[in-house]
């Protein structure tokens, strides 16, 4: 029987596809099935539009049968078959797809859905296998032929034996090395699960023969085991999110997320969509009850499961959630998605952003939803992703805000809970020219600050923020409709009456060689020394200017850099305060006025959370002054 080469340009082109193309060598099973599914779905379809053919789908089946002591894994299947001419075009010719030409046949006509298109899957088998035998006799022939290769040699074609149509192939499976172990594939338990990951919603029954023992009772009365095999069927065939929602229960959906993902806990949110139109597709996708434990790490990732008419082509696909929304696990499952040759890398196409795009309006309107009508449940998320979101509008430099500024929450100083922006803003004095947030380690050092004081005094609402992200946030969105945010701590809160302006600017001006000295005093250490238009009870207080706060110089110096992030700080000192007056006595005492200087700089710093730079030297202080 002659050898003959493949049509292909070179036999290095069947290398690179056996040895670089494929990232995993379990994927030839895939290939395989889909390739077997493909087939049944060719001989369903003729059957529909052809009275003659006489066939069912109850009847298609897909089976598995793997022999350890032959070392021959066989995927059988009654579908259409092949004739030795397709055998010729499709298994002789690489990259050439018979699945492709059915398809371009039928494009006009509704209901056909064929999964393998390019013709290069089949040769995935070569990674696990040192040769290949496809026996297959077409539909409506009496014939049957085999196809033979092992490898870039090339393959020889011969007529045989075949009582039934379809097609059946034997793969001899690789001896075991040191670096691969294919006796893996040989295993049923091993194949199982292998169906089960990238198959299970094939739509025909895939079966093997599993191999069980059972109890049963001995001569003497005492338990023995007997060995059974039963034909079992591996795949599901119908996936969830294929189903009416309304045959769906929420225990359904609840065992399915748990199995799938691995969760013990049932999720906080399901959202099930079924999408037709530009993007035809199905998404099932889960918002987890608790934060995942490596979430806000590095080894957390994104991404949905990505099925092409029910077949898994990515365990994680990135491109289907943005980052904001990365706490979301599920699946998207469409037929419409342009894939490239080896069906596991996607091609970043307009069809799959329109599909991200879907998924992101969705999951917000989803979130919207819960934040309005269930309350305490939107509060758990929040808790445990609401700091996702913040840090999507921060990444974003603000790109995201108005996608996700309406899901946001802070403490309310007034309301003594979570609240929204909307909320805030409902209740805002009719004055209010600003919406005022304050930052620290918790809502009880916070309401401590004096800078919440004056605003407070004026019936203001501030919102407290305790996560380290928050300020940097909500510099990105700026403002809430016309309304600036601004920081307690910020340079200027526009909370005084002209009558006050006028009153602290001659205040001001009457003692100005009295700060000048106090920052002379400090040696740099802020850029400014004024009297306070926020403080009422307390005597001084740390603010900035510029870009840089207080709070972000904290955060970001906790961060291992080199070089330290310093806030441009200005220290505040209230006019109303008796320690005013006592400066005011001493101001021609330069010596007293550094003591004083350092002593009201350090008790800023406390009340900041910052490190005083000398604590000898202040505890040294507090004691002279006191003698």
């Amino acid at each position: 029987m002659a050898l003959k080469q493949f049509k292909a340009e070179s036999k290095r082109l069947l290398d690179l596809m056996i040895n670089s193309i494929y990232t995993h060598k379990e994927i030839f099973l895939r290939e395989l099935i889909s390739n077997a599914s493909d087939a049944i779905d060719k001989l369903y379809y003729l059957s529909l539009t052809d009275e003659k053919i006489g066939v069912s789908r109850d009847g298609f089946v897909i089976n598995l049968k793997p022999d350890p002591q032959s070392r021959t894994l066989i995927i059988s299947d009654n579908g259409i078959g092949m004739t030795k001419e397709e055998l010729e075009l499709n298994l002789g010719t690489i990259a050439k797809s018979g699945s492709m030409a059915f398809k371009n046949e039928n494009e006009a006509k509704e209901d056909i859905s064929i999964i393998g298109q390019f013709g290069v899957g089949f040769y995935s088998a070569f990674m696990v296998s040192k040769k290949i035998t496809v026996t297959s006799r077409a539909y409506g022939s009496d014939t049957a032929y085999r196809w033979e290769s092992s490898g870039v040699d090339g393959y020889t074609i011969a007529e045989c034996d075949k009582s039934t149509t379809g097609t059946e192939i034997i793969l001899y499976i690789k001896e075991n090395t040191d670096e691969e172990n294919y006796d893996e594939f040989l295993t049923t338990y091993r194949l199982k699960e292998l169906v089960k990951k990238y198959s299970d919603y094939i739509r025909y029954p895939i079966k093997m023969d599993i191999e069980s023992s059972r109890p049963k009772d001995g001569p003497d009365g005492k338990k023995e085991y007997e060995t059974y095999t039963e034909n079992e069927t591996l795949n599901s065939m119908i996936p969830i999110w294929k189903r009416l929602k309304s045959e769906i229960s929420d225990e359904d959906y609840n065992t399915f997320y748990k199995d799938k993902f691995f969760d013990f806990e049932d999720p906080l949110k399901v959202i099930h969509m079924n999408t037709e139109g530009v993007s035809t597709f199905n998404a099932l996708m889960f918002i987890p009850s608790k934060t995942p434990y490596d979430y806000y790490s590095r080894e957390y990732e994104k991404g949905l499961q990505l099925y092409s008419s029910g077949v898994l082509i990515m365990e994680k696909c990135p491109d289907l959630l943005p980052d904001h929304f990365s706490f979301v696990k599920g699946i998207v499952d469409s037929q419409d998605l342009s894939l490239n040759i080896s069906r596991e890398l996607l091609q970043h196409d307009r069809q799959l952003k329109n599909i991200a795009g879907r998924l992101e309006k969705k999951i917000k309107a989803e979130l919207k939803e819960m934040l309005q009508n269930e309350r305490d449940k939107y509060e758990t998320f929040y808790k445990n992703f609401g700091r996702q979101l913040k840090i999507g509008i921060y990444t974003s430099y603000g790109a995201n805000k108005e996608l996700l500024e309406d899901l946001l929450m802070f403490y309310s100083s007034t309301e003594k809970k979570m609240i929204t922006f909307s909320e805030y803003a409902q209740r805002m004095k009719e004055e209010q020219t600003h919406i005022y947030y304050a930052c620290g380690q918790s809502v009880d050092q916070i309401a401590l600050l004096p800078q919440t004081e004056r605003i407070q005094d004026k019936g203001y609402e501030i919102l407290y923020c305790t996560d380290d992200i928050d300020e940097f946030a909500l510099r990105m969105i700026g403002k809430i409709g016309e309304k600036e945010l601004q920081s307690v701590s910020s340079n200027d809160l526009n909370i005084e009456n002209e009558e006050e302006k006028k009153e602290l600017e001659k205040v001001e001006s009457e003692s100005r060689s009295l700060l000048d000295s106090l920052k002379d005093s400090l040696g740099g250490k802020v850029s400014a020394v004024r009297l306070s238009k926020r403080l009422k009870s307390h005597p001084v207080c740390l603010t900035s200017e510029g870009e840089i706060s207080l709070e972000m110089e904290k955060i970001l110096n906790a961060m291992p850099v080199d070089e330290k992030i310093k806030a441009n700080r200005v220290l505040e000192i209230n006019s109303s305060h008796p320690v005013y007056k006592v400066l005011k006595d001493h101001e021609s005492d330069k010596e007293k006025i550094g003591k004083y200087a350092t002593l009201l700089y350090n008790q800023a710093l406390l009340i900041e959370g910052l490190t005083v730079d000398n604590p000898v030297e202040f505890s040294e202080m507090i004691c002279s002054l006191m003698s």
